[in-house]
């Protein structure tokens, strides 16, 4: 046994099954569910409320290290007792939720010793991020619980899901096998809000069992390149085009982006919109048509010219929304030079972006750029260094909130449970329990995004979703100032007038808009100056 000076902990003898080391695609510190419950700081250890039924006490009271002990997984930890969760103390009861038993195959208690040649801030950020990916696990489980917990079937299968996710973890394909069986008989496309989210989770861990090497190795087979049909894309984008009509995540950062875009562009004649994605290849160019007829009806007069230039892969699509954008500013008066480049965001180039002298340039990206985060960070440094470059006045950026992109698989599985629970919640209340249209929505976009999250690694893996604190760090390191966006009871009139249901909300946070469903937030909007 050695003791590990950073983290505190005695540290076993490796184990040939499954040492911690550098996962080759992950690029960070791969770490089993074992591993993640026998590493946390022992000053941390309890988590609040309920680390004694998740995990076993790292040390005593007087803070002495004790050898570490196998403790029940996180999903026999549900299924012993449904209030076990929130209990201070570990609890032997087995007799209520039907406890899942659990195979002796993965009993031993694997080293915690860390990989070599590792440097002291790569041991502190493998301390925090062990400490990160377990508190998404306490804070998803906790409300997912707090959810279904009075419903028995409910409870069993976050149950099932969860073991299920940590024999994935563990890389045990026989067991891992047998748990999807039973999840499929569970996790029903037109059951509860639960079922049909689980139904999409247990297409990403089936499609990630297959790609899991045996034990003994370390990593994962590298995720092959999506090949999608024609067919497949259409499906995706008409289930875009139904998003965009029933929900309000992606018309909220359009009313953002434009309201901080006619702020920058008040009293100018001559403006520039670049936008990357071209507002996720929405037909028609419903944000700039917005933005183009509350230009036309601005005091005074409207700009003398307009540039929209879009970047894009589909040049076609984007050149034939260009056409209609013209045509549309014509109708109301407004003289539009649109322009279109074809590239990807990593590609992308100052040069392919021409600027002319006395215009003011702003930039919009809409649930693009998370995309670009890979481990290295150099492609979203990249794209930020060309934006950097074109000195736009403001940078409007719209993503995701939430925590998709850590390092550890189980972290990034239950923080993805928990957002996507509550817009699969949201969509219940939105439409009629059979509805086709929720079915397209569900299964054909978000199903697609989850899939992503759970079964791809390496470049593959696109659908990296972040907190805004983690983009306020990007940001800011990439030369970028924060613009405050001072209009939270604007967005709240704009959120009533579209007739949201009840249930979404709108908040400020440090200077940006969060868009949430009861309390969990779904999209951020945030502005950015050079």
């Amino acid at each position: 046994m050695t003791y590990d000076m950073v983290t505190g902990f005695l540290s076993l003898e490796p184990c040939n099954n499954d040492q911690i080391g550098y996962d080759p695609l992950e690029n960070g510190l791969y770490l089993s569910h074992k591993e993640l419950a026998y590493s946390l700081n022992p000053y941390t250890a309890g988590f609040k409320r309920n680390a004694a039924s998740m995990f076993s006490s790292l040390s005593n009271e007087s803070g002495d290290f004790k050898r570490l002990r196998r403790t029940p997984s996180l999903g026999e930890s549900l299924g012993s007792n449904s209030n076990s969760f929130y209990s201070d103390s570990s609890s032997s009861s087995s007799g209520g939720g039907g406890s899942i038993p659990r195979t002796d195959s993965t009993n031993s208690v694997n080293s915690l010793q860390l990989a070599p040649r590792l440097h002291f801030r790569d041991h502190v950020w493998a301390l925090n991020q062990r400490y990160l990916a377990a508190e998404a696990i306490e804070e998803a489980a906790a409300d997912i619980i707090s959810q279904e917990e009075e419903n028995g079937e409910g409870m069993k299968l976050v149950q099932l899901l969860i073991t299920c996710a940590e024999a994935v973890a563990c890389r045990d394909k026989s067991r891992a096998s047998v748990l999807l069986s039973e999840l499929r008989a569970s996790a029903l496309v037109f059951g509860t809000s639960f079922q049909r989210v689980a139904s999409c989770f247990v297409q990403g861990l089936a499609d990630r069992l297959a790609l899991v090497q045996p034990l003994g190795t370390v990593g994962y087979v590298a995720t092959p390149a999506m090949n999608k049909t024609d067919m497949v894309l259409e499906k995706k984008e008409e289930a875009l085009r139904l998003l965009y009509e029933i929900c309000p995540h992606i018309q909220f950062g359009h009313f953002v982006a434009n309201c901080s875009i006619l702020e920058a562009f008040e009293g100018e004649s001559f403006i520039h919109v670049v936008d990357l994605g071209m507002s996720l290849g929405l037909p028609h160019g419903h944000q700039w048509r917005r933005l183009i007829q509350s230009l036309a009806n601005r005091p005074g007069q409207p700009p003398r010219r307009l540039r929209i230039t879009a970047v894009g892969q589909n040049i076609e699509k984007v050149q034939i929304i260009g056409d209609e954008l013209e045509a549309y500013a014509r109708s109301l008066g407004i003289n539009l030079e649109f322009s279109a480049v074809e590239s990807n965001l990593e590609n992308l180039k100052p040069k392919d972006i021409k600027v002319y002298d006395g215009e003011v340039l702003v930039v919009n990206s809409i649930l693009q750029l998370h995309c670009v985060v890979k481990e290295s960070r150099g492609a979203l440094n990249s794209v930020l260094q060309v934006v950097h470059e074109l000195s736009p006045k403001i940078l409007v950026l719209v993503e995701q909130d939430s925590s998709h992109n850590g390092p550890f698989f189980l972290g990034r599985f239950m923080e993805a449970l928990h957002y996507y629970s509550a817009i699969f919640d949201s969509l219940d209340v939105m439409l009629p329990k059979y509805d086709t249209k929720r079915a397209k929505i569900e299964q054909f976009y978000f199903a697609e995004e989850i899939k992503n999250i759970v079964s791809c690694e390496g470049p593959a893996r696109v659908e990296r979703h972040e907190r805004v604190d983690q983009w306020r760090r990007r940001m800011s390191r990439a030369g970028f100032q924060a613009a405050p966006i001072k209009m939270v009871s604007q967005a709240k009139q704009w959120l009533a007038k579209v007739n949201a249901y009840e249930g979404f909300t709108i908040t400020e946070e440090k200077g940006c808009l969060v868009l949430g469903w009861k309390s969990k937030p779904i999209v951020a909007a945030s502005c950015w100056k050079c």
